[in-house]
């Protein structure tokens, strides 16, 4: 029987559609993230006082490493099968499909792209990129709250929530034990750039970042539905098994970290 106090959650995914041509919450949401982060890393390069032409050359690398990182990670990873067989359908982003660990892949290989093309240390560039990314974590798991997907499993908990365009059971609302976990890591981040020098503390931003988003991304998959089929038959989830390199990486960072302030 479903408690009367869950909370019935049915959003429509569309703010507004004018002509055929639809607003949806997850672009919009999806857009505040790299608004947002432009302007706290505006704020960052003013600080150090590097050209803000800079930052829009970053910008642009980041751009397009999260949105072809993203939705080549959901089509490899989650389901090699079709879009080998249909790979013009790889192009139709509307149809949705964009994985969090392809979007950390392509993040990091236009990072170092950037880094090489701008002459400057990679482990100056994730550390502040890193800041900016937790936020964007955090507006893209309110974006899939609103599409009513990557949804908890069924659960008995008080502030379970019944995804209405799903089922009618109660789940536990994973999107948002995400976006507020990546939120407080964001808060986290800004407050150790701000008062630490991490000049002096090459990847220890990143080597945080790493181990808390996809160690908390690992806890979490407990929780949450499949999200294809053949996970069914897996000990561990996909999302789990992409985790683990990153926690791991996360784990080494840190320590390389404090070695060379040791040093």
């Amino acid at each position: 029987m479903i408690n009367i106090l869950y909370i019935h959650w049915h959003p429509n995914p569309e703010i507004f559609n004018i002509g055929g041509f639809g607003i949806r919450w997850y672009g919009l949401l999806f857009a505040c993230a790299f608004l947002f982060g432009y302007l706290i890393l505006q704020k960052i390069f003013q600080r150090e006082k590097i050209p803000l032409k800079v930052l829009d050359r970053l910008s642009l690398y980041m751009l397009v490493g999260t949105v072809v990182g993203a939705r080549l990670g959901h089509c490899l990873f989650y389901e090699p099968d079709y879009y080998l067989a249909n790979p013009w359908e790889i192009l139709n982003i509307r149809q949705g499909g964009l994985a969090s660990h392809g979007a950390a892949i392509g993040i990091l290989l236009a990072l170092w792209l950037f880094s090489k093309k701008e002459k400057k240390p990679f482990s100056w560039t994730v550390d502040r990129m890193v800041i900016v990314v937790a936020l964007s974590g955090f507006f893209i798991r309110l974006g899939n709250l609103m599409n009513s997907e990557i949804y908890g499993s069924v659960t008995t908990v008080p502030w379970a929530f019944v995804f209405d365009s799903v089922d009618n059971l109660p789940r536990h609302p994973s999107q948002i034990y995400e976006s507020l976990t990546y939120l407080a890591l964001f808060i986290f981040l800004l407050w150790l750039y701000y008062k630490r020098d991490v000049a002096k503390k090459p990847y220890l931003l990143f080597g945080y970042f790493l181990l808390v988003c996809f160690g908390f991304r690992f806890c979490v998959e407990f929780l949450k539905d499949v999200q294809v089929d053949f996970e069914h038959t897996m000990i561990l989830n996909m999302g789990q098994w992409l985790s683990i390199p990153f926690i791991l990486a996360g784990i080494y960072f840190i320590v390389r970290s404090r070695k060379t302030i040791q040093k």
